[in-house]
């Protein structure tokens, strides 16, 4: 599995969280387009936004490395933040699922 890391740093947690809606949105849209294996958007309390994309396919992973300045344009006209961007190859990822583990029992 392929990753790119996506890492903003803006003033604020107020800045971040707007901006974080902004790129959820814009990402989620863009699912199937780029075939998105997995999408992570985390927000910390400092003004950071890390988003991680996972993919199957090298090719899906550069396709989509290919259109990201054009991705991140409005972004960057609307937040004063700083951007780094790294991409390899996902060593361990884990992700538990939600399940039901309770059997309903029809007792009549």
């Amino acid at each position: 599995m392929f990753s790119t890391q996506l890492q903003f740093k803006f003033a604020s947690i107020a800045e971040a969280k707007i901006a974080a809606n902004s790129l959820s949105d814009m990402l989620r849209s863009r699912i199937s387009i780029f075939d998105f294996q997995g999408l992570q958007v985390t927000v910390g309390k400092d003004g950071d936004v890390a988003i991680s994309v996972r993919f199957d396919e090298m090719d899906a992973l550069k396709n989509f490395e290919r259109e990201l300045p054009k991705i991140l344009e409005d972004t960057k006209k609307a937040f004063v933040h700083k951007y780094s961007r790294f991409s390899g190859v996902c060593v361990l990822s884990f992700e538990r699922e939600a399940m039901s583990t309770s059997i309903p029992i029809d007792s009549s």
